[in-house]
């Protein structure tokens, strides 16, 4: 087994990435490229599967020049992607998902993104039905989900759908791409469409009450737990990876739930996995049921096979940080300054934080963001809830700017509060938690994190798991390891971890009270308008 090498293909929002690893998890070759989104109009958010796939074989095949390593070591293949629709037409052409006609070059957008929000209506379509299907997504689905969408293609072009030959979840396109196999994982499927994998159906009755009974024809065929084969990679594609085909091909997962598998997959009990990046996702596993209002789930195998999956989220984390940074009138400066000494932006902020904290105790005391920019996904489950910043000045400038960046990462600390606190009221018992994502880079996003929600906070070795989650699919596919927590043991290594400051503690739980009023305060001001729509 020490000369196989398995091969981890993470989808993003913005980006595909592709890790090699070997049998310790050891990284031996990595690359990453930018993939396009089209923004359209507010609200819409699409991709497309010509471009993902384009950028992936790009991906592959520099990280194998990278490793600099035989392929034919290649013994097997994970994909993880964002939780988006792919809508495929006959003979497997891509079908536009756009609105505008596709003689005018939107064939190719066939890709609805996870963060868009066009399917509002058909969301509270879908939830005033209250079938018993959704108490095993928190209540009511949420307006990222799949259900939503392929409801509103439906009723906006009722001709592409009935031409659809199948709907994808993005990482199930990658895995039928890659073999053929006409497969969906359990992962995607529960999470995403309503499946019931404790029950092995779909809601009969929930499906009737919103018309979409014939969507069943249009998934794939079969549904295949976590861990397992999907198929071998074809010949004509091994050719566009510079691979030899015949390695395995893993059963697809969503992004955030690779990751979530490999930050808990060796140690489940107690553990929260954060999975940090555009939006956050926060995941929990638990032998047994447990009901969170306004968390995802639970869902059976979705991330564990056996264990029961809970899932909370941001929907704007990184997003609304990036925002927010570029409402200031100091950007340009910050931009200019990183560029001369060749730094990340988020470096030389960090360095005038702690010129600002040098002479203020808590210089966001009186400055607090409600961090609901794109709608609040847990717990409120609210995509309508909206943002705020109160305790605004005429203050200017790089104070300004180190001021707002540091209120900014406490409200997204106290969102993830907010979640744990409700997972733990229900019956979870968190005791750790475990992150990964671009932000555990920032030692401010760590500790105010650890401050915030009073919990030590632990690394991986690995700087992105997400893409050695798959990986990790991929070994136990083609036999390396006889389970996943066997295999997360063997490939992820600790990294390290954050403590909480004790003396923090009375100033954060002060503010997170304000934090929480804040949504109340919102929410009375958009009933006090909801009359001029």
């Amino acid at each position: 087994m020490s000369h196989r090498v398995f091969l981890g293909i993470d989808i993003g929002s913005a980006s595909v990435r592709a890790g090699l690893f070997d049998a310790s998890g050891r990284r031996l070759g990595f690359a990453a490229k930018a993939i396009k989104q089209f923004h359209p109009k507010p609200l819409f958010v699409e991709q497309s599967s010509t471009d993902i796939w384009a950028r992936t074989c790009e991906a592959v095949r520099e990280a194998l020049a990278v490793a600099a390593i035989d392929p034919a070591r290649v013994a097997s293949i994970g994909v993880d992607a964002t939780c988006s629709l792919v809508a495929v037409g006959p003979e497997g052409q891509p079908l536009s998902v756009a609105e505008l006609d596709e003689s005018e070059g939107e064939a190719e957008r066939d890709i609805i993104m996870w963060m868009d929000h066009r399917a509002g209506e058909q969301a509270a379509a879908i939830n005033a039905t209250h079938d018993a299907a959704l108490a095993y997504v928190g209540g009511e689905v949420g307006i990222e989900m799949e259900l939503p969408k392929v409801l509103w293609l439906k009723q906006t072009f009722p001709e592409r759908y009935a031409a659809a030959w199948r709907f994808f979840d993005l990482a199930d396109y990658l895995v039928w791409r890659l073999s053929g196999a006409d497969v969906a994982s359990v992962c995607t499927l529960t999470c995403k469409w309503n499946y019931l994998a404790h029950e092995k159906r779909f809601s009969e009755t929930l499906l009737a009450a919103v018309g979409l009974s014939d969507i069943t024809g249009k998934l794939p065929r079969q549904v295949l737990p976590l861990g397992s084969a999907a198929g071998k990679l074809l010949p004509g594609i091994a050719s566009e990876l510079d691979l030899p085909p015949g390695a395995v091909v893993a059963t697809g997962i969503i992004d955030a739930h690779a990751g979530g598998l490999a930050l808990v997959g060796a140690q489940p009990q107690g553990s929260l996995a954060i999975i940090g990046g555009t939006s956050n996702c926060h995941m929990v596993v638990n032998p047994e049921p447990i009901m969170v209002p306004g968390v995802w789930g639970p869902y059976y195998g979705a991330m564990l096979p056996g264990w029961w999956l809970g899932e909370g989220g941001q929907s704007a984390a990184g997003a609304l940080l990036d925002w927010s940074l570029r409402q200031s009138d100091a950007w340009p400066l910050l931009e200019s300054v990183a560029r001369a000494g060749g730094r990340t932006v988020y470096a030389v902020l960090n360095d005038w934080l702690a010129d600002l904290e040098s002479r203020e105790r808590w210089p966001a005391r009186d400055l607090h963001v409600l961090a609901d920019h794109h709608g609040n996904r847990s717990p409120r489950a609210n995509p309508h809830a909206r943002g705020a910043v109160v305790g605004l000045t005429l203050e200017q400038g790089k104070d300004a700017l180190a001021r707002a960046y540091l209120a900014t990462l406490q409200a997204l600390a106290y969102g993830t509060r907010h979640i744990i606190e409700s997972m733990n009221a229900a019956g979870h018992r968190i005791e750790r938690i475990v992150m990964c994502g671009g932000g555990t880079k920032n030692p401010y996003w760590l500790r105010e994190n650890a401050d915030a929600t009073g919990c030590e906070i632990h690394l991986a070795e690995e700087e992105d798991a997400v893409a050695l989650g798959a990986a990790l699919l991929g070994s136990v596919a083609c036999g390396a390891f006889p389970t996943l927590p066997e295999a997360a043991a063997a490939l992820v290594r600790s990294g390290g971890s954050v403590k909480a400051r004790p003396e923090t503690k009375a100033f954060h739980d002060a503010k997170y009270a304000v934090y929480l009023q804040l949504y109340e305060d919102m929410e009375r001001c958009r009933n006090a308008m909801r009359a001029w729509q």
